[in-house]
């Protein structure tokens, strides 16, 4: 019964490992190619919504 439980851990386990890998893998994927010149959009309009904004915090103490 253990050996049972030890074998469905390690292909529980294989199994998430792999999907998850598959998943960033596809990410990688479609942001290469299909994302055209939108790549950096959010990135951008974020930039662009704090442009101006005052700096706070992480100063230089004297």
């Amino acid at each position: 019964m253990g050996g049972y439980i030890m074998d469905l851990t390690i292909v529980a386990l294989l199994i998430v490992g792999i999907t998850a890998t598959i998943g960033v893998i596809t990410n990688g994927v479609g942001n290469k190619f299909f994302s055209g010149n939108k790549r950096n959009e959010f990135v951008d309009q974020s930039t662009r919504l704090q442009h101006g904004w005052k700096n706070v915090g992480g100063g230089h103490k004297s």
